[in-house]
């Protein structure tokens, strides 16, 4: 397991959809590794493949409710609203407020291929929306009613 660099705005590679995760082999569990140990150093919500320069459907979170990995998430129902300030690992010391689903259903496969569906509420569905969203190239940025830098 490994640390991995975390990239910047500004990188390309952030504005970049995702190819979806084909194989589950050794290569995935590594990179799922190094994700978990890269999130939890860098204290996050979460990370998503384009985040460390790897252009594949994959995600991690890390909230209240556990550690998650996510291969080829897809939001299948969304419900309410909540407003709330988010920052990113690949946004550094910036935050903004942005909307987003009070209540997330999202399909995805595990670390072996295996289908779940899981429905996340509150913080860990913005962290869900957040981590996807980085899938198809989307920063919180572009979707923040105000962004300010941190103090």
């Amino acid at each position: 397991m490994a640390i991995r660099n975390v990239v910047q705005e500004g990188d390309e590679i952030l504005r970049k959809v995702c190819k979806p995760v084909e194989e589950f082999d050794e290569r995935l569990f590594k990179l799922l590794d190094d994700m978990k140990d890269t999130v939890k150093k860098e204290r996050g919500a979460g990370l998503a493949g384009p985040q460390i320069g790897v252009l594949k459907r994959v995600c991690v979170v890390d909230v209240d409710e556990g550690y998650f990995e996510f291969i080829n998430p897809k939001i299948v129902a969304v419900k309410g609203k909540q407003k709330g300030v988010e920052g990113c690992l690949s946004v550094r010391h910036k935050q903004g407020y942005v909307t987003r689903p009070n209540v997330v259903t999202m399909q995805y496969q595990d670390r072996n291929g295996t289908p779940h569906e899981i429905t996340a509420t509150g913080f860990f569905a913005r962290a869900c929306c957040h981590e996807t969203d980085h899938l198809d190239g989307v920063l919180y940025i572009d979707k923040a009613s105000e962004v300010w830098l941190e103090k």
